[in-house]
């Protein structure tokens, strides 16, 4: 040793019996510095798009927190955010944040009842609004089991009309009620009218949702929001290095950008929309909370600065002129639209799959 730290690893020249104020005093300087820099680091990120990735290409890494650490904070940060705000229970119920809820006909004939009934003064206009209101229940109810039997009767006309008729997969819950039922209609049908692998297990796939969820429609959508929206860290995460290939492609001319360094570029844009998103939903809670309609227009200039955020970083990134950066960034996104919703596509069937 010719110094305080080792001149190959960096590790600090300590002795390697630590007293307690040494190790309490190393611990608040860790958790000093990692502050300090995340602070340090998420100004430059804000105010200077397209710098960061750019300081660390060029090797200038020391004072700044390095964007992996950055991207697993800011993004499990935001998921915990994001998933007190956006719960399951208020999705199936049509509830994104506003105070809305739907019920169905027959619970909003009963509490329109009980307001009537409390303005009726005789108890025979009393007796006459209960007796609407069952007559008007009534009907809804028979409503309900003549729709029932319609399916049933399409049901079976179907597969005595139509003994050859292919059927696809989302149908299949309408004309079978179980899986045997679709499972002995293919083995009837000629070998070139059966459904393939795929459809095959779709198909059996939504029997048996729809069997499972048939009394409650609700439930199947709190659940089945519920196991998508945990997906969604996924989704991004497998985004991530598509979009940096797709970056690959737009500047496949620009031997100097590896992919890495493509990488590099989307995970600080990516930390950024994380801040951004966790400011643009305050700002949309505020305006549902105060119902104020001047914040809408904080909300458009929000996604106007998202976007040139977006346009600058890359110009600064890449270091093209105006005119060929903008084409570049019209042709990601419509790219990057195409990608996000394939995957989209992708985590919905693998949701279906995982209920």
């Amino acid at each position: 040793m010719t110094g305080r730290y080792c001149h190959i690893c960096g590790q600090e020249n300590i002795e390697p019996k630590e007293t307690v104020w040494g190790l309490v005093s190393h611990f608040f300087y860790d958790i000093t510095h990692f502050d300090g820099k995340f602070f340090s680091t998420t100004k430059y990120l804000i105010t200077k798009p397209g710098f960061l990735p750019q300081e660390y290409i060029k090797g200038r890494r020391a004072s700044y927190l390095h964007p992996i650490r950055m991207y697993v904070f800011s993004s499990a940060l935001f998921f915990l955010i994001f998933f007190t705000m956006f719960k399951p229970d208020n999705i199936a119920k049509g509830d994104w944040g506003s105070k809305k809820n739907f019920m169905d006909s027959a619970q909003q004939l009963d509490i329109a009842r009980d307001i009537a009934l409390k303005a009726m003064r005789t108890s025979a206009d009393s007796l006459e609004m209960i007796n609407s209101f069952a007559a008007a229940k009534a009907q809804v109810i028979a409503d309900r089991i003549k729709d029932k039997i319609r399916k049933d009767s399409l049901r079976k006309v179907k597969a005595v009309r139509h003994p050859d008729r292919r059927t696809t997969w989302f149908e299949a819950s309408d004309e079978y009620e179980t899986v045997q039922q679709y499972d002995s209609a293919q083995q009837a049908l000629r070998p070139e009218l059966r459904d393939g692998w795929w459809a095959r297990k779709a198909a059996r796939r939504n029997i048996e949702l729809s069997n499972r969820w048939r009394e409650d429609n609700k439930k199947f959508v709190r659940d089945m929001a519920d196991t998508f929206l945990h997906m969604l860290p996924y989704l991004l995460f497998l985004s991530l290095p598509l979009y940096a290939l797709l970056m690959k492609l737009l500047y496949f001319r620009h031997k100097q950008f590896y992919y890495v360094e493509h990488g590099i570029f989307f995970i600080y844009l990516y930390i950024f929309t994380f801040i951004f998103l966790l400011l643009y939903f305050s700002v949309i809670e505020l305006r549902q909370t105060t119902h104020q309609g001047w914040i809408g227009w904080i909300e458009a200039a929000l996604i106007i600065g998202g976007i040139y955020y977006t346009y600058k970083a890359m110009r600064t990134f890449y270091k093209q002129g105006r005119a060929m950066t903008l084409l570049k960034f019209f042709l990601l996104n419509l790219m990057a639209t195409f990608a996000i919703v394939m995957l989209f596509i992708f985590f919905f069937t693998l949701t279906l799959f995982k209920l």
